[in-house]
């Protein structure tokens, strides 16, 4: 019987910083056994490291590889780097950085722009490694950074959170080799339009720009309208409940009635549209390996 055909490539992740920060174990061996049965559909697999124990992390390296296993090891934000030569030394061509995830852009700067220009790259500053950035929400840091591969869960957060990415536009262009600007759409969450860019509060050339970028891509604002009903209402299909149900059973609760499906008041049609605009800004980077120049300022 033959195998099926892979059609995607898997990236594993170990799950080690969800069960740090909920405080679980993941047993290494069953980890180990789990990567040998489907090691057919998995193209890479990282190391089951222990966050804020870089020894540890690094016994694990070496069990895993002992066992037949060949993970991506990884280095950690505030580690010291002789964890990282020795890493480099062994002589790895693939290798992580992780720990990231609550660190501040800011100082993620300087600590990438130090890694980078002081042991990831050569003299004319091209990869040495190929590096995958482990929780790597920020496009300016994706832009900044010849990072041969990332993962981040920023596109599906900010979608349930009410906002798209919008590339800038310039000259009838579509600028991916700058940061995004981040638009909140949604009409369920008040809060959205009292601050920040909501595309309610937008001028009308910004709008009609947020517009042509969302129309582009497929997709319509959609349109929905509300009204205080009660709560024994029974929903229609175009209907839905806003916010949670009130204390007093005498009181009224707010219906949604969408009129137009769109990414105003569809969860999913967000999260289709923030997966586009990364797979289109994958496409606007440059074809890795490329120069990078360090800098002295933040971005």
């Amino acid at each position: 019987m033959k195998k099926p055909v892979k059609k995607v490539e898997l990236f594993l992740d170990s799950g080690a910083y969800s069960a740090w920060s909920q405080g679980k174990k993941i047993s290494i061996d069953e980890y180990i056994t789990f990567i040998k049965k489907h090691e057919d559909v998995i193209d890479v697999y990282a190391n089951l490291d222990v966050i804020g124990d870089p020894k540890a992390s690094w016994m694990n390296q070496m069990k895993m590889e002992k066992a037949g296993s060949n993970p991506l090891p990884v280095f950690h934000y505030g580690e010291d780097v002789k964890w990282l030569k020795r890493i480099l030394n062994r002589g790895y061509d693939y290798i992580g950085l992780g720990g990231m995830v609550h660190i501040t852009t800011d100082k993620l700067f300087q600590w990438l722009n130090y890694l980078f220009s002081s042991w990831l790259t050569d003299k004319e500053g091209m990869p040495i490694v190929k590096v995958h950035g482990f929780g790597m929400t920020s496009v300016s840091l994706m832009i900044e950074f010849p990072f041969y591969s990332v993962d981040s869960t920023s596109w599906i957060l900010n979608s349930r959170l009410g906002y798209i990415f919008v590339p800038r536009y310039r000259q009838g262009k579509w600028i991916y080799y700058e940061p995004a600007h981040k638009i909140a759409v949604s009409n369920r969450n008040p809060k959205l339009k009292e601050r920040g860019k909501h595309f309610n509060n937008l001028n009308p050339i910004e709008q009609k720009t947020v517009l042509n970028y969302i129309h582009e891509q497929g997709y319509k604002i959609g349109r929905s309208e509300f009204k205080m009903v009660d709560q024994n209402h029974k929903l229609a299909r175009n209907e839905r409940w806003v916010g949670k149900n009130p204390k007093n059973k005498n009181d009224l609760r707010m219906l949604e009635i969408i009129i137009e499906s769109g990414i105003s008041n569809t969860n999913e049609l967000r999260d289709e549209m923030n997966i586009v605009y990364f797979v289109d800004l994958e496409k606007n980077l440059p074809e890795w390996p490329w120069a990078f120049k360090p800098r002295r300022a933040s971005i």
